[in-house]
């Protein structure tokens, strides 16, 4: 398939379902931005399947199936997401690796896995985004890779803690519980769907403290990458790390109803982080 028709498609994905991911995405030189498109289409047709409304059965034969094609991404491919991967492949050194890694954490939703300890989400969240941390950064480069990669996992880790306090609610009604049944019973909740809205509360800030640790750390990454990347991650992490306070300040609002931020705030993160993201 024609690289353009390719990427076009991607890009067109990425605008209308991106919902924090594009306001950071759109500040990369075209090159860039065009690869991060191809990845967010290839995660979103992959968080899709895990999803969406299909038998158990069929959702893991159509991850296999698209672990499948990425395994040697080819131009050739009638596939516009497939077919884009491997332009991107060809422009920047993408570790496949990591692109099974994504489907087998979506793997992991579709099995219903939980999660008895936080050791054994960040298990999970290393999966579904700390995968997406590394696919960005190797198209993203930085003064050391070596020492960079790690860092990206962690945002990648940081913001997917944040996901899951936003959607709480949300994936309750999916049946999924990704807090970790240890912190659960250590604040007395047997359903987070149910909980004592103080005992709720509580353990919400006690998440949300590890999300902020985590982002900490992560964000050590950005001094490293060229000016425009570095303001990509910014306005991407900005925004998280915003839902992350709003979450703070109003915990009990979690269990109640999906936090987010205004079409607005989102800009403004992205605008800013053109100042104070980027390293001198």
């Amino acid at each position: 398939m024609d690289a353009e028709l390719a990427y076009r498609h991607c890009e067109e994905v990425t605008r209308t379902e991106a919902e924090n991911f594009y306001y950071g995405i759109r500040l990369l030189p075209a090159d860039k931005r065009r690869a991060m498109c191809a990845l967010y289409a290839f995660a979103r047709r992959v968080d899709d399947i895990g999803d969406g409304e299909l038998p158990g059965e069929e959702k893991l034969r159509r991850l296999e199936a698209e672990r499948e094609r990425v395994r040697a991404p080819a131009t050739d491919s009638g596939d516009p997401v497939i077919a884009a991967l491997a332009y991107t492949r060809e422009r920047f050194p993408l570790p496949l690796a990591s692109c099974s890694d994504l489907i087998d954490g979506v793997e992991m939703d579709v099995r219903g896995t939980e999660y008895e300890t936080f050791d054994d989400l960040v298990v999970y969240c290393r999966r579904v985004a700390g995968s997406i941390g590394r696919l960005s950064l190797a198209i993203f480069g930085a003064d050391d890779l070596e020492r960079a990669m790690p860092l990206a996992d962690d945002l990648g880790v940081a913001m997917q803690i944040t996901n899951i306090l936003r959607d709480v609610r949300e994936d309750r009604a999916r049946g999924r519980v990704y807090l970790p049944a240890e912190d659960l019973r250590r604040f007395g909740i047997e359903d987070p769907a149910s909980a004592d809205p103080a005992a709720g509360a509580e353990l919400v800030r006690f998440e949300a403290a590890r999300a902020r640790e985590w982002f900490d750390r992560g964000l050590t990454l950005v001094p490293m990458l060229d000016k425009r990347s570095a303001s990509c991650v910014s306005a991407m992490t900005g925004i998280y790390r915003r839902i992350l306070e709003r979450i703070e300040e109003h915990p009990e609002d979690v269990m109640r109803e999906r936090i987010s931020l205004p079409i607005w705030e989102k800009a403004w993160v992205a605008a800013r982080s053109l100042t104070t993201g980027a390293r001198a």
